[in-house]
């Protein structure tokens, strides 16, 4: 349970002080760049056919509430540790190592997932392009194995057999990692802005074609099982659409360049999440309008209402849109991924091959390359359904992590100078922490089994290798004179 004295964090963070020049427009406009995503092109049809049905706009606003307590604890973390490492490293400072590497662990699993599903919603979206030029990709080839990857004229069903295109996507921009491409600021406005163009186009152009009647009932009846529409479909729904919402920890990082971090986190934080969750529930109500929910257990659900409406032309800008911005997410997670693996493997979690840098390159590009094989083969053989779950229920799991660190540094470091304070101590984290485990009851029994076996499979890896390994330890047994496993109590 060893920790990071936050002192010289705190220490080395002001000698590398950034310039404060963002106001609580350029915060809002950052959060809303880092939230709209994958999950509004690729969950929302999913979790209204399989869960919520029109009620898939309710499991939005629950979602985004929740999302609303845990940013005001992120916004205090990056004002306090403004480090690299994400919550790995706010963890690392306030639990100790043992903790830090339980949620690095689980932000493995939720990049990987998280890469892995987007590149399925981006293979459902190619396919239906090319099917506007008259190009019929094989069905089976575009669909994990066992899924239905199509329905024919004449009722016969086509399984998937391998999600080829998914693959593909995932191989071709590990390679541009591994070389050295990557996203510059204007590349990144410039899919932010197509993504902000499609969702707007979508709504006010789609909502000409509504028929009320879809909406109705809004609260499709229980089927008798927990999470089969009802209000408990609704809870599963709003657990699986979570995944719309990640990316907006990402605006805690800006705290430091806040000209006035007290008012403008959170102005920026619950703004973007506020105007974002109102995108959200507004493409919901215009998809379920448009295409009765029983039929958008797809991988593009809007491609397919934009099918529906019957213009080719809007039809192909809507998907040239959704795909541009989906492969922009993909390379940004498969990014974090291996920097998520760097630092850990700094140190010294993980093997140092995580660390080696390429000599002319200068990337990570072993760990690249093993992360893109292990995401590839994921996405080629995994539901969509399930990777959306195992997203979220890691994502979850980390910002229960997130408020109770907040909660502890207010006791062990209260002195601690807080650029950022979050309001409403302790009962905002305790609601975040409440929001998320309710959220995560939301998700079903297998879910939850696959996140322990995970876990167990890290703590494994911690305990064989991590904790004789780690660089802490070992600086702290070098100072006492004793091998790691003597040495005994936290350290802040």
């Amino acid at each position: 349970m060893h920790r990071k004295p936050l002192a010289e964090i705190v220490r080395g963070a002001r000698g590398h002080k950034l310039v404060p020049s963002l106001g609580a427009f350029s915060i809002t406009a950052l959060g809303i760049g880092c939230i709209i995503g994958a999950g509004i092109f690729v969950l929302t049809g999913t979790a209204a056919a399989q869960f919520a049905g029109p009620g898939v706009m309710l499991s939005f606003v629950l979602a985004g509430i929740a999302c609303s307590f845990v940013g005001l604890c992120y916004a205090e973390l990056a004002a306090l540790i403004p480090v690299s490492g994400s919550t790995y490293t706010y963890t690392y400072v306030t639990l100790g190592e043992l903790v830090a590497w339980i949620i690095g662990w689980d932000l493995i699993l939720e990049y990987a997932m998280g890469a892995a599903t987007v590149s399925v919603g981006w293979s459902g979206y190619v396919v239906s392009l090319l099917k506007n030029f008259g190009i019929a990709f094989p069905p089976a080839f575009a669909a994990a194995p066992g899924t239905v990857a199509d329905k024919l004229a004449d009722g016969t069903v086509v399984h998937g057999i391998v999600n080829l295109p998914a693959a593909f996507i995932v191989a071709v921009l590990t390679y541009l990692l591994v070389i050295g491409t990557s996203e510059s600021a204007r590349l990144n406005n410039v899919m932010v802005a197509v993504k902000l163009a499609v969702v707007l186009a979508f709504i006010l152009i789609g909502a000409a074609y509504v028929s009320p009647a879809n909406w109705h009932p809004l609260i499709p009846e229980n089927t008798g099982e927990f999470g089969q529409f009802g209000w408990s479909g609704i809870l599963r729904g709003a657990a699986v659409v979570f995944f719309a919402f990640i990316g907006f920890d990402a605006v805690s990082t800006a705290a430091q360049e806040a000209r006035n971090p007290q008012r403008d986190m959170p102005i920026g934080i619950l703004g973007s999440l506020a105007i974002c969750t109102l995108l959200y529930i507004a493409v919901a109500a215009v998809l379920t309008g448009i295409v009765p929910y029983q039929d958008l257990n797809v991988a593009d659900p809007i491609a397919r209402a934009v099918d529906v409406i019957g213009l080719t032309w809007f039809s192909v800008l809507i998907k040239v849109g959704a795909i541009a911005g989906l492969t922009t997410v993909i390379l940004v997670l498969l990014y974090a991924q291996s920097r998520i693996f760097f630092t850990i493997a700094h140190d010294g979690l993980l093997p140092p091959i995580f660390t080696e840098i390429h000599p002319v390159r200068r990337t990570p590009w072993k760990s690249q390359i093993v992360i893109g094989t292990v995401v590839a083969i994921i996405a080629a053989l995994t539901p969509i359904g399930i990777l959306g779950e195992m997203v979220s229920i890691g994502t979850l799991f980390a910002f229960v992590l997130v408020c109770g660190a907040v909660l502890y540094l207010r006791r062990s470091d209260a002195t601690a100078a807080r650029p950022f304070r979050a309001p409403g101590v302790p009962v905002v984290p305790i609601l975040g922490i409440l929001f998320c485990l309710l959220l995560m009851a939301g998700l079903p029994l297998d879910t939850w089994l696959r996140l322990i076996v995970w876990l167990a499979i890290g703590l494994a890896v911690y305990f064989l290798y991590g904790h004789k390994h780690s660089v802490l330890m070992r600086r702290r047994s070098a100072a006492v004179g004793q091998e790691p496993s003597d040495a005994a109590g936290p350290v802040g």
